[in-house]
């Protein structure tokens, strides 16, 4: 069974990048794409994806304000949520566990990072 991924991104070339991770991971995926967290919030609820990279500075609602969401809706509080940001200081990091994501990995960031969170659904 493949697991579904949601990845909300909101700058096309950060988006391509990690989708091309998860692409070439070596296991079968179901990529879902959002690129605001509007729009990432709706997709979690209908998709119910096993786990969601998101950017922090995005239009209409930034990261930190989706992740808070997303955690802490029934619908959505058992999806870990991997925040995926240039917002990289130890504050960043705090706050983003605060706001109930698993991590923050720091842009620019390795193929492996990425793999690593993804290595975590097993």
């Amino acid at each position: 069974m493949s697991k579904k991924i949601l990845v909300i991104e909101d700058t096309a070339p950060d988006q391509q990048r990690l989708l091309s991770i998860l692409h070439n991971a070596g296991r079968p995926l179901q990529l879902i794409t959002a690129d605001n967290g509007v729009d990432g919030l709706a997709k979690a609820r209908l998709h119910q994806p096993d786990l969601i990279f998101l950017d922090v500075l995005m239009p209409e609602m930034d990261g930190f304000c989706a992740c808070r969401q997303l955690t802490t809706a029934e619908e959505t509080r058992h999806i870990p949520v991997i925040i995926v940001s240039q917002k990289n200081q130890q504050a960043d990091h705090v706050w983003a566990q605060l706001q109930g994501a698993c991590t923050l990995i720091g842009k620019p960031y390795s193929d492996e990072q990425i793999l690593a969170e993804l290595a975590r659904l097993d």
